[in-house]
């Protein structure tokens, strides 16, 4: 006797996918929406700034120019954006909570379709 796994639909499926894809695109957006994600942040800019105002030395400048920026105003932004470095101890304990439910989730399903799997294939328990 082969072990035939359940077929599932064409709509169930479909179903699947698209959940999966929601799921992806939300995790890669929704920090972007929040505003938790780009944390470089562009101070008060150089007005008419040069490569001295910017702190370029002569072997940056020619790694600018590598890049195809010879004018300071062009990477201006760059160079004078600075990462903000504050801390939210809210914003770890939500994490905390969010990756400990999430192993706790995937363990206790894990742990229902294995034992139903089990039952399936060799019968209820005795």
């Amino acid at each position: 006797m082969a072990y035939k796994p359940p077929k599932q639909s064409l709509t169930g499926q479909v179903f699947d996918v698209f959940i999966l894809l929601l799921l992806t695109v939300g995790a890669l957006y929704i920090p972007l929406y929040l505003g938790l994600a780009g944390a470089a942040k562009t101070p008060q800019p150089i007005a008419n700034p040069t490569w001295e105002a910017l702190g370029q030395n002569a072997t940056e400048q020619q790694q600018w120019a590598a890049l195809g920026i010879t004018d300071p105003a062009a990477a201006s932004d760059i160079v004078t954006a600075r990462f903000d470095y504050s801390f939210s101890w809210v914003a770890l304990a939500v994490m905390a909570v969010l990756v400990i439910g999430y192993f706790v989730m995937v363990v206790r399903l894990s742990d229902r379709e294995y034992r139903e799997v089990i039952e399936e294939r060799f019968g209820p328990k005795r």
